[in-house]
């Protein structure tokens, strides 16, 4: 059992004493939650959450539609259940779970700063892991020109609105985006009676999984490709949309809202003016097998590494890097220099994770054991990983925008024959 390190609360005779634990939890979502209750469930004592709203559980709290769940339950629930089980089992693990809890500052060594409903607090953390998930971009963003007139929202703040305020704000919205969130907000609409007007993807084709392109015609909105929004019409109240397609030809959609779906970045404005690295590509800290950033007191997993995948994999997610976190307050993960993989080709969006930690004496194994890509088009050939001038893994891919692509990572392979550079090429063909 791994000991926790010395409790020292705060306290009315230590005014602006820090707090210590074992690790904080930065995030109370699906990855949040799962990394805390796999920490208590290997024998770590002093494991807190931190959560920033008024409730923790995540997005699924607000997505009032199924499925989630079957992967960690082994059942189907709807996103607020799940959401319950998820914190009902941190809980029931000896996790304390602290909500309210904003995290405005994370410097070296674990040592948070809080912003708490009682005022600023300090906590001292032997490990930190970052679950801080994704956010959608929006509409300013995205520069959209036009008014602010009300009924622009992003697929978040709908969900928000329908099913934990019960309020409507439009009741014939546009749709911007096609990913597996705008199919999502599409539910969302459907179980408010809300009717969308159409739905409007900027590329060539539907970007969510094959097949799902019939729903929106099923629910009677239909899918413009090669179209997006030029212009915001109206001032106080939206009244409609000025659209441009491939071709240049412009047109009016009459509408009372505007739904920016997608286009997810990674929740990390705590680290952009801290001192751990982040990586330009993917907009998530920079890790290495072991979901380790550059402080090795902080780890990092979920939607906080990349957008955007299922709240399931996030899970599975938070469970792999806590077992990391636990084997490093043993003392068993590897330190040192870290190997970087690089890429050059503009097609590829980012790789996960970014840095491979390697020793003289071999790789520890566990950790990640796939790499994460995602391409910036459509693509078709063949992905290789390259360990100085030699290929030593590879696949065929084929592969549309935001589609997960995994490659897998076997750090022992690489540490048979310890690289000076890793690089990751692929080949259209």
């Amino acid at each position: 059992m791994v000991e926790p390190l010395p409790e020292a609360p705060l306290s009315a005779d230590r005014p602006g004493a820090p707090e210590h634990c074992t690790v904080a939890v930065i995030g109370g979502g699906p990855a949040g939650l799962a990394a805390a209750t796999e920490l208590a469930r290997l024998g770590v004592r002093g494991v807190v959450v931190l959560e920033r709203e008024a409730q923790a559980g995540g997005i699924p709290r607000h997505c009032g539609h199924s499925p989630f769940g079957f992967r960690e339950f082994g059942r189907c629930y709807l996103g607020p259940r799940y959401a319950a089980r998820l914190v009902e089992r941190a809980r029931h693990a000896g996790v304390e779970v602290r909500v309210n809890t904003t995290v405005v500052a994370a410097g070296p060594g674990g040592r948070l700063t809080l912003a708490t409903a009682r005022g600023a607090a300090r906590l001292h953390a032997g490990r930190v892991a970052l679950c801080t998930g994704a956010r959608e971009t929006p509409r300013a963003a995205r520069l959209v020109s036009g008014q602010r007139p009300l009924g622009v929202l992003t697929t978040g703040a709908l969900q928000a609105m329908v099913y934990l305020k019960r309020e409507i704000p439009f009741a014939r919205p546009l749709i911007v985006g096609t990913e597996l969130v705008s199919l999502s907000a599409l539910l969302t609409c459907r179980h408010a009676g809300i009717r969308p007007v159409a739905m409007l993807e900027a590329g060539g084709r539907f970007t969510a999984w094959r097949g799902a392109g019939g729903l929106p015609k099923l629910l009677g909105a239909p899918v413009y490709l090669q179209t997006r929004i030029a212009e915001l019409i109206g001032a106080q109240r939206l009244s409609g949309v000025r659209v441009i397609d491939a071709a240049g030809t412009t047109r009016q959609l009459r509408c009372d809202g505007v739904l920016f779906t997608g286009q997810f970045t990674p929740e990390s404005a705590l680290l952009q003016s801290g001192h751990i690295a982040v990586d330009r590509h993917s907009g998530g800290p920079v890790i290495d097998q072991f979901g380790r950033c550059s402080d090795p007191a902080y780890f990092a997993a979920g939607n906080a590494l990349r957008a955007v995948e299922t709240a399931g994999w996030c899970w599975r997610e938070g469970v792999q890097v806590a077992r990391c976190v636990h084997r490093d307050l043993a003392g068993q993960l590897p330190g040192g220099a870290r190997l970087p993989v690089t890429f050059a080709d503009p097609a590829i969006k980012y790789i996960v994770p970014q840095t491979i930690s390697l020793t003289k004496h071999g790789a520890c194994p566990g950790g990640l054991v796939r790499w994460q890509l995602r391409f910036l088009q459509v693509v078709r050939g063949r992905l290789s990983l390259h360990s100085d001038a030699a290929p030593i893994q590879s696949k065929t891919v084929r592969a549309r925008p935001e589609r997960r692509v995994l490659l897998a990572l076997d750090a022992r392979q690489l540490a048979a024959n310890p690289p000076r550079a890793l690089r990751m090429e692929f080949a259209p063909g």
